[in-house]
C-alpha cells in the first residue's frame, strides 16, 4: 500500500482485508496457459501463498488469460506476488519466451458487490468461448482457499 494514493487508505480500511479479483493475460494473448502442467504449476503456487498470508480463492485458467480472487494482508505486495506466479508458470509453457503481457488488473470486491456473480461470471468463459458445453467441464479451474466477501 506504500505507493497508493493517501485517499485510497480510508477505501481500504473498510474491505479488511481486501479481497482482489485479479486478471492478467499471455503476450499477445497466446494460448499458453490451459494445460495440466500449467494447472498443477498455478495450484502449486497458489498453495504455497497461504504461508506468505495470502490466500486464492477461486480461479479460471483460460487459454490466454488467468482470472482469480485473491485476499491478503496489508503487508504482501501484489505485484510482487503476481511477478512471482507469472515466473514459476513460464518454467511450465513450452512455447519461447515472452509470456506475458505487461502488468495485471485488479478490482477491489466491495460488499455491495457479490463475489459469487463475478465467479458465476468468469466461469462462464469457456462456454462462451466454445471451449465446452458446460462450465463444469473446464477442466482448469477450481478454489484453494474459500473466501467471502
Amino acid at each position: 500500500m506504500a505507493n497508493a494514493p493517501r485517499r485510497l487508505q480510508f477505501v481500504f480500511q473498510k474491505y479488511e482485508p481486501p479481497l482482489y479479483f485479479i486478471t492478467f493475460n499471455t503476450h499477445r494473448r497466446r494460448n499458453l496457459l490451459a494445460t495440466g502442467s500449467v494447472h498443477a504449476a498455478f495450484v502449486d503456487f497458489a498453495d504455497s501463498g497461504l504461508t506468505r498470508d495470502l490466500a486464492i480463492g477461486r480461479y479460471i485458467i483460460m487459454p490466454d488469460h488467468i482470472h482469480l480472487f485473491a485476499r491478503g494482508n496489508h503487508d504482501y505486495l501484489l505485484s510482487e506476488w503476481i511477478r512471482l506466479l507469472k515466473r514459476q508458470l513460464s518454467k511450465t509453457i513450452t512455447a519461447p519466451p515472452p509470456h506475458w503481457q505487461r502488468g495485471f488488473f485488479d478490482h477491489l470486491i466491495r460488499r455491495s458487490e457479490s463475489y459469487s456473480e463475478k465467479w458465476h461470471y468468469v466461469r462462464e468463459n469457456p462456454v462462451r468461448a466454445g471451449l465446452v458445453d458446460h462450465a463444469d467441464d473446464w477442466p482448469y479451474q477450481g478454489e484453494i482457499v474459500r473466501l467471502e466477501a
